[in-house]
C-alpha cells in the first residue's frame, strides 16, 4: 500500500495526538481533524517539538455530513489521497437514562457514531478506486461491558462494531481493511483530572493496576495501518489491562 495521507478525526485530543505522532513517524502526511477553534494551536506546537512539522490540523464538524465531504475533498486536493482513516472523535454526556435529555442522546450518537459514517462515506470511494486503504475505528471498553450512566455512549460505540464488521466484508476484495480498537481507561489529561478518590476506584477495577498510556493505543493503530496487518480485518482489539475479557 502506497503511503500518503492519514486522517485522524479528533486528532488533537489525548489519544488522537498519540495516534497522530505514531502515524507521522510511519511516514504518513498526517492530518488531524478538530472542531473547537484554537484547540489546534497547542497540538501543532507539540507536533513541531516532536519533529513532525509537516503535520496539519483541519477544522470540521464530524457530525455534519456535508462539512466532512468538503473537508475530505479539500484534503485530497491539497495533500493527496487519504490512505488511512482513524475515526477517533468522541464525546461523553453522561446521565442515567431516566434523566438523560434528548439533546444529549442525539449529540453523543451524532459525534461518536454518525461521524463514522459521515467521514468514512466520503473516503471509501477513493480507497476502492485505488484498491487499498486502512480504516481503524476507536470504540471503547464500555461498548463491550456497558457502563452505568452511559447508555448513549455505549450505544454509539457498540454501533461502531457492527459498522466495522459489515464494512470489512464489503471492501475486503479491494484490499481495504477495517478494524476496531476498544481502549479501557487511558491516562489522558482528561482522565488524570478526575477527582483522586474516583480515580482510585477506577484503578481498583483494572487488574494491571494502572491506566493505559496513549502511546499503547497508538502502537496498535500503527500496526493495523501497516502492510504487516494486511490479513487482519473485521477485528476488534481490547486494550484494557484485563478490566474486561470476552
Amino acid at each position: 500500500m502506497t503511503k500518503n495521507v492519514a486522517l485522524v478525526t479528533g486528532g488533537v485530543g489525548g489519544i488522537g495526538t498519540a495516534i497522530s505522532k505514531a502515524l507521522a513517524r510511519d511516514g504518513y502526511r498526517l492530518v488531524a481533524n478538530y472542531l473547537v477553534p484554537g484547540s489546534e494551536a497547542r497540538w501543532l506546537q507539540e507536533m513541531r517539538e516532536a519533529g513532525h512539522a509537516q503535520c496539519t490540523a483541519w477544522a470540521g464538524d464530524v457530525a455534519d455530513f456535508d462539512a466532512m465531504g468538503r473537508m475530505v475533498q479539500e484534503i485530497e486536493r491539497e495533500l493527496g489521497p487519504i490512505a488511512v482513516l482513524v475515526n477517533c472523535a468522541g464525546i461523553t454526556r453522561d446521565a442515567q437514562l431516566h434523566k438523560m435529555s434528548k439533546a444529549d442522546w442525539d449529540l453523543v450518537i451524532n459525534v461518536n457514531l454518525n461521524s463514522v459514517f459521515n467521514v468514512t462515506r466520503h473516503v471509501i470511494g477513493g480507497m476502492i478506486a485505488r484498491n487499498c486503504g486502512r480504516i481503524v475505528n476507536i470504540a471503547s471498553i464500555n461498548a463491550q461491558k456497558g457502563q452505568f450512566g452511559q447508555t448513549n455512549y455505549a450505544a454509539a460505540k457498540s454501533g461502531m462494531y457492527g459498522f466495522t464488521k459489515s464494512l470489512a466484508q464489503e471492501v475486503v476484495k479491494h484490499g481495504i481493511t477495517v478494524n476496531a480498537i476498544s481502549p479501557g481507561y487511558v491516562g489522558t489529561d482528561l482522565v488524570m483530572g478526575i477527582r483522586a478518590d474516583v480515580r482510585e476506584k477506577i484503578l481498583s477495577q483494572i487488574p494491571m493496576g494502572r491506566f493505559a498510556r496513549p502511546e499503547e493505543i497508538a502502537h496498535l493503530v500503527s500496526y493495523l495501518a501497516s502492510e504487516q496487518a494486511a490479513f487482519v480485518t473485521g477485528a476488534n482489539y481490547a486494550i484494557n489491562g484485563g478490566q474486561h475479557m470476552c
